[in-house]
């Protein structure tokens, strides 16, 4: 068990990470600056987490019963809250951000409770934030075909983080080191969760953003000729070829088409059954596979910044999402083709 908890510790800093360097960059998260400064905090404070465990499971250094780790351990799931509420409630993040200071109570008052009564409490506490999130999900659920895998695996993740909560509340009853030992494989397990999903969607949290903003708006495409607007939506994209633009975004298209945001979203993903991000990916991907056959002598990051794509490792994390393969792979495989023919 415990070598088991160590081989994950390792994992979860390493995912860490490479999560801070890849998943949270500032293009990923564009108009979410809460959510994408909290998802860092909460990696943060995960990594501190896993090297106090570390520390007690290897070398025996107590770390575990520190002041610090106490506060850590109850910065947890207020930052996971903060990070998630404003991606599947988009219009509460002013209410959110004006909250900030009564999500910081329980982290400041930590010190002050006892050992033995401040690990189940923290639990406590994190489970009322797994439920109240939970919550707001399920509001999504009409949603679920377009993230059928991806939710079952957030929700397997809050699983692990119930059963956790579970634990913590009998931790006095449980071995210590047993504890800790089943407390830090739980956050690596959580760890490889998020990271298969994610490789799965990488934009996943756009999408889910798209998709509660339109979930949460007041239907008004009664008002509309939705006909009429996916028609001239197809020509802004096949004739005027608008997703090239980099920096083309739902409120920029959405005024474009004399819709409201809300509009546009709902009309993509109750007529197209898609987000908008994965609607320009699709149409950058479709628009580089004609790039890539037809002008061979260019290369692959021209390509990409020419659909529209700002940087490399986005047109590969598209590429590779939609074809299942890399664009280099799909020259190379479509210049054999021509070849043989």
């Amino acid at each position: 068990m415990t070598s088991l908890a160590i081989l994950l510790i390792g994992f979860s800093i390493f995912s860490a990470f490479t999560l801070a360097l890849t998943h949270f960059r500032g293009e990923h998260y564009q108009d979410q600056a809460l959510s994408r400064v909290m998802g860092l905090v909460l990696l943060l404070a995960l990594v501190a987490l896993q090297m106090a465990h570390f520390s007690w499971l290897y070398f025996g250094q107590e770390w575990v019963a520190s002041i610090p780790y106490r506060m850590t351990l109850f910065a947890v799931a207020p930052a996971f809250f903060l990070f998630s509420r404003p991606l599947i409630r988009p219009q509460t993040d002013s209410i959110i951000r004006r909250s900030l200071p009564g999500h910081a109570i329980p982290v400041l008052i930590s010190p002050f409770f006892p050992r033995e009564l401040a690990l189940p409490l923290a639990f406590v506490i994190g489970s009322g934030y797994l439920l109240w999130l939970a919550h707001g999900l399920h509001a999504l659920r009409r949603e679920r075909a377009n993230f059928r895998l991806e939710m079952m695996m957030l929700g397997t993740v809050f699983a692990i983080a119930l059963v956790v909560s579970g634990l913590g509340l009998v931790q006095a009853a449980l071995p210590e080191k047993l504890f800790f030992s089943l407390y830090a494989i739980a956050i690596g397990l959580a760890f490889f969760l998020v990271q298969t999903t994610l490789a799965l969607r990488p934009r996943l949290n756009v999408e889910i953003r798209e998709t509660a903003q339109a979930s949460y708006a007041r239907s008004t495409l009664d008002k509309i000729d939705c006909e009429d607007t996916l028609t001239r939506l197809g020509a802004l994209m096949e004739t005027d070829r608008i997703y090239v633009d980099p920096d083309l975004s739902l409120p920029r298209l959405a005024e474009r088409l004399k819709l409201s945001p809300h509009q546009l979203s709902e009309l993509l993903n109750a007529r197209l059954g898609k987000s908008l991000s994965r609607y320009l990916r699709e149409l950058r991907v479709a628009a580089a596979k004609t790039m890539l056959r037809d002008e061979p002598s260019a290369s692959v990051l021209s390509v990409g910044i020419n659909v529209g794509f700002t940087s490399q490792s986005n047109f590969y994390e598209a590429f590779r999402e939609i074809e299942g393969m890399t664009p280099g792979q799909f020259r190379k495989l479509n210049t054999r083709n021509d070849s043989a023919k």
